[in-house]
C-alpha cells in the first residue's frame, strides 16, 4: 500500500509503504530513485497496526521508479502501482 501525503509549509510529497507483517518474511526495504537504489537505506519497520512501513519525502510533482527488496536479493513490486518496464514502478 502506498500513502501520499503534502508535507506542510513545503512543496514536498510524503510517500509512505507499507506491507503486511509477515508478507514476505524477514527484512524488507524500498529502493528507488529517491534513494539512488541504495539498498537498506529504507527498511520498513514493523507498527503497531501490524503492518511495517517507512516513509520518504520528496520533491511533489516529479516521478519516483521504485521496488521493494527482500531478504536472499528477493526483489518485488507493489501490484497496485503503474509498472515502468523494467525499471521498476512509478508513483507521481
Amino acid at each position: 500500500m502506498i500513502r501520499l501525503t503534502k508535507v506542510a509549509k513545503s512543496n514536498d510529497v510524503k510517500i509512505t509503504f507499507a506491507l503486511p507483517a509477515g508478507e514476505p518474511p524477514g527484512t524488507v526495504s524500498v529502493v528507488g530513485d529517491f534513494n539512488d537504489w541504495v539498498p537498506g537505506t529504507h527498511v520498513l519497520a514493523k507498527r503497531a497496526n501490524g503492518q511495517r512501513s517507512v516513509a520518504v519525502s520528496v520533491p511533489a510533482g516529479a516521478k519516483y521508479r521504485f521496488r521493494y527488496l527482500g531478504e536472499n536479493g528477493h526483489w518485488f513490486d507493489d501490484d497496485t502501482v503503474e509498472r515502468d518496464g523494467d525499471a521498476g514502478l512509478v508513483i507521481t
